[in-house]
């Protein structure tokens, strides 16, 4: 689209269907912070093991990682919207369940069930989510719609683990549970008003079996420079980060003797960090480069991880934490976003679809490695490590073609292969 036709577009926000979809997904979005904080509090709870956090999260992340395998293919051969509805509509279903069974006793079992199948369903929420973007605007408008989308999902955010803390302290996390269960329902009606873009499909493309259309989309992954890099290093972040929730909440109960309240006001005014981080990303990327965007985001969540578990008080704690969601956000929306502009419409999906389930592959080791180290070892020594880690991800990324990658997708950029011309890329 030329400069003159986009400046006569009407802004983003006055724009009816994208409009519908980010309240939607806002409003979910607060409903599953609930879930973010109750979880991990309902097992202490019943446990008092972060061993036992560290294994729920990691039997819920690979079971992520092999729906992630195959959500890809159902993305790219299924209308998107549909797939979304029945994935939130299946979460709202197990997630209630929770709070039921959690009448007669902690059944942590349950857990263990519910939680793997909501995950599942969930990655393919996401593959779908971010297909979706591509599907309602214009793809000069891409990194703008993620930055407001990650930035509305964050403020809503906010709010959320501040009264999921309430509601854990006051009626116990199974409650908060049964909120986020709710909050299903808004997302899944709010889905059902809008329509998507038609997904552009080259002509001669033949449908494959699953799993030669999954690798399909793990090729077009490997053959891009930058991509190939990005999933690496974060193949690597991801391990070194996957169970810092539990960690976090942990060392806020355990060592800072916080209360469930406590955690709450903690993750809800860190997740001021992602509001921020996507408001900048859009301007940082456009005058830094992805590169040096990319790197610089994940050196300092680097020092903030190293920091959270030196910290001895709940408002550093919380400030360090900030900082790392900033970041975190800032990093996350850059690699999405190229992923969308220069991935052709009908692979999006199997492309998402293989960024994520590689990178993923190594958190469910990562968390139990890091929540069990927190137990033998302590926070302290187990967040000093990770952020080393972190810090050490940023200095490999100099080595690679993320460095030289520009602010914007070009044509004739090395690594980068543009989006078909003339397609509907919204």
């Amino acid at each position: 689209m030329n400069r003159s036709a986009a400046a006569g577009r009407a802004p983003l926000w006055r724009d009816r269907t994208f409009g519908t979809y980010w309240v939607a997904q806002s409003l979910s979005a607060a409903g599953d912070s609930f879930a973010y904080l109750a979880v991990p509090l309902l097992v202490l709870q019943a446990t008092g093991s972060v061993a036992q956090m560290g294994l729920l999260t990691a039997v819920a992340g690979a079971a992520s990682v092999v729906a992630g395998i195959f959500g890809g293919v159902l993305v790219d051969r299924y209308d998107r919207r549909t797939l979304m509805i029945v994935a939130d509509l299946t979460r709202l279903v197990l997630y209630a369940v929770v709070p039921l069974a959690w009448l007669a006793g902690p059944q942590v079992w349950l857990l263990f069930v519910v939680l793997p199948i909501c995950e599942a369903a969930g990655m393919l929420f996401q593959v779908a989510a971010v297909t979706a973007v591509r599907n309602l605007v214009d793809s000069d408008r891409i990194t703008e719609a993620n930055g407001r989308l990650q930035a509305t999902y964050a403020s809503a955010a906010v709010l959320g683990p501040l009264l999921a803390g309430v509601v854990a302290a006051r009626f116990g996390p199974a409650t908060a549970i049964a909120v986020n269960a709710a909050s299903f329902a808004l997302s899944a009606a709010g889905l059902w008003l809008i329509r998507l873009r038609p997904v552009q499909v080259d002509e001669g493309v033949a449908r494959q079996r699953p799993l030669a259309e999954f690798l399909a989309g793990a090729r077009f992954l490997w053959g891009q420079p930058v991509l190939r890099a990005l999933t690496v290093l974060l193949s690597v972040f991801i391990f070194l980060t996957y169970g810092f929730v539990d960690v976090l909440i942990y060392h806020v109960t355990h060592d800072l003797g916080g209360s469930e309240g406590t955690v709450g006001t903690v993750l809800g005014l860190a997740a001021l960090g992602t509001v921020a981080g996507a408001l900048l990303v859009a301007p940082l990327r456009r005058r830094r480069g992805f590169g040096a965007t990319w790197i610089g985001a994940h050196a300092i969540c680097g020092f903030a991880v190293a920091g959270v578990g030196l910290a001895t008080t709940v408002p550093a704690v919380t400030t360090l934490t900030a900082v790392y969601l900033c970041c975190i956000s800032v990093g996350g929306i850059c690699s999405m976003s190229l992923r969308q502009e220069i991935t052709p419409d009908h692979l999006l999906g199997r492309v998402t679809s293989a960024f994520w389930s590689t990178h993923y592959a190594l958190g469910p080791a990562g968390a139990v490695v890091l929540t069990w180290a927190a137990g033998r070892y302590g926070a302290p020594a187990v967040t000093l490590a990770a952020g080393a880690g972190c810090l050490l991800v940023a200095v490999g990324a100099f080595f690679t073609p993320i460095r030289r990658a520009g602010a914007e997708p070009a044509a004739g950029q090395p690594g980068l292969r543009p989006a078909p011309a003339g397609g509907t890329v919204g």
